[in-house]
This record gives structure tokens, C-alpha cells and sequence, in this order.
């Protein structure tokens, strides 16, 4: 498995398994599907219900919990609250700490919310913290009035908004750059279908969901696709078992449409920062 080395010198497996929208009595299943294909990240959330599943999972998989690298995010907002959260997402999951944990959007009190972060970073609860759907603005009133600095930004990302504004800004701040909905959802079968994706496929006998993952990852940007179709979930992993050229990775940079599917958080459309 591909990683990144995030800024604190953690790695982090470059492709892992979502749960995003998997109904909580299905998640066990699900997890144990994907591990047992070889994932060994799984992205989870408070907001998902999907944090008892994944620890389930993990604690039937005979293997070591250093062996598995665990993303939960918050839905909280303020110290004691979050605080309060990461504990009783620890015992959801069953485990004494987090492989990272994100700020899942820029709540009202989020420089609060950051702070029991950085405590619970500090206490070895969580071995990284991050964030989500945060734009260059809100990471700047962050960075001056923190500790740590966050490893990771967790956006919407893929082939119709290739966040080509926000990716400079990360990079040069050493923030890795995390796609969720990397397959466009809803948008995914006209994304596999433009002629220029079908084409790549043939050409490396894949299939077009495979390209777009790999066009991104081959970018390093970590990508967390979620399926409940074993089928699909195998060949997602194998989505890194080809690479695309330079020139391959250019020829669909066309497609950028520069804006949301989803429109949400509002404050993630570029022209808000």
C-alpha cells in the first residue's frame, strides 16, 4: 500500500475504505469485507453511526489494531463537548486511541473544538489531527491561534471539482490534501462515461472508476471510496496496481467544473476565499 507521510512524520495509507451512508447494523460486514481484501484505512464519523462497526470489525480481524489506521470526525462543537466526543467515540470504536481525528466542518467555536484536539493529541489519544471542508481563510485564523498544525484537509474531490485553487495552498503549507467523494456520487456514471475516461480504461484494461481514483491518487491526494458491493470494493483497491502517465493525468484536467455537487459547506465555494 501507497502512503503519505503526514506532517508529523505519521503514514497514512494513500486509499482507504469510507463509511459514509453504510447503515450502522451493515458496517461490521462491510469492514470485515474490506479488510479482508487488504484495506487496511477506514474513514468513519460521529455523524455516521459507523464508529461501533469499524471497531467490531477491526477487533474480529485477528489482527493488531497497529496493524489498521482509523479516521473519525467530529459533531461537535466547543472544548468540552469535543472532549467529551472523542471519549465516547474511543468507546464506540473500542480502542484507547484514533489514527486521526478531523474537525468534520468549521463549526461556530471551532478554534475551541481544535484545542481539545491538540489535548487529545498531546494524551496519545489521537496520533494526528486534521479537518475537514476547512478553506485557506478558516486554516489561516487556525494556524494563528494553535499548537499543532492540522496534517490533513478532508474536501470534496474528484474529476468535476479537482479543487485546483485550494491544492497549492495545502501544499505549501504541508497539509496533505484528502478527497471525499472521490466518484462524484450522484455525477459518477457521467464521469465514467465522457469518452475520455472510457478511453484510458481500454487503454490500460481497467475500468473508469479505476482511473478516476487513480487520477487522483497518482496526485497524492489520499482517496476513500465507499462501496457495500464487494466486487466493487476489491476493484477499487486494485484501482493502485497501474499508473497513468503525466500526459494521461493532464488530458483530464479539462473536466474541472470548479464547483461543488453538493454545495455544502457554502463556505468551500472558491469564490468565498
Amino acid at each position: 500500500m501507497q502512503t503519505v507521510t503526514l506532517n508529523n512524520g505519521v503514514q497514512m495509507p494513500i486509499l482507504g475504505y469510507g463509511t459514509f451512508q453504510t447503515p450502522p447494523a451493515a458496517t461490521e460486514k462491510n469492514v470485515t469485507t474490506a479488510i479482508n481484501l487488504g484495506y487496511r484505512s477506514i474513514d468513519t464519523a460521529q455523524v455516521y453511526g459507523t464508529e461501533p462497526g469499524v471497531g467490531a470489525a477491526i477487533a474480529n480481524s485477528g489482527r493488531d489494531r497497529d496493524h489498521f489506521f482509523v479516521t473519525t470526525k467530529t459533531q461537535t462543537d466547543g472544548y468540552a463537548a469535543t472532549k467529551q466526543g472523542l471519549d465516547d467515540s474511543l468507546t464506540r470504536l473500542g480502542s484507547d486511541y484514533f489514527d486521526l481525528v478531523l474537525i468534520h466542518w468549521p463549526t461556530t467555536h471551532r478554534l475551541d473544538t481544535y484545542r481539545a484536539l491538540e489535548d487529545a493529541y498531546q494524551a496519545g489519544k489521537v496520533r494526528a489531527i486534521g479537518l475537514s471542508n476547512f478553506n485557506p481563510s478558516q486554516i489561516d485564523d487556525l494556524l494563528a491561534n494553535s499548537h499543532v498544525k492540522p496534517v490533513i484537509d478532508q474536501v470534496e474531490t474528484h474529476l468535476f471539482w479537482q479543487q485546483t485553487k485550494l491544492r497549492p495552498y495545502l501544499a505549501a503549507h504541508d497539509i496533505v490534501h484528502e478527497a471525499w467523494a472521490p466518484l462524484g456520487e450522484n455525477f459518477g456514471p457521467e464521469m465514467m462515461h465522457l469518452p475520455a475516461v472510457k478511453a484510458l480504461a481500454a487503454k490500460y484494461q481497467v475500468t473508469a472508476a479505476q482511473v478516476l481514483l487513480r487520477w487522483l491518487t497518482q496526485q497524492d491526494i489520499v482517496t476513500i471510496p465507499k462501496s457495500t458491493n464487494a466486487d466493487h470494493v476489491a476493484a477499487n483497491l486494485a484501482s493502485l496496481d497501474f499508473s497513468l502517465t503525466p500526459d494521461d493525468i493532464a488530458s483530464l484536467r479539462q473536466f474541472d467544473r470548479h464547483h461543488s455537487i453538493k454545495d455544502w459547506p457554502q463556505s468551500m465555494r472558491e469564490e468565498c476565499y
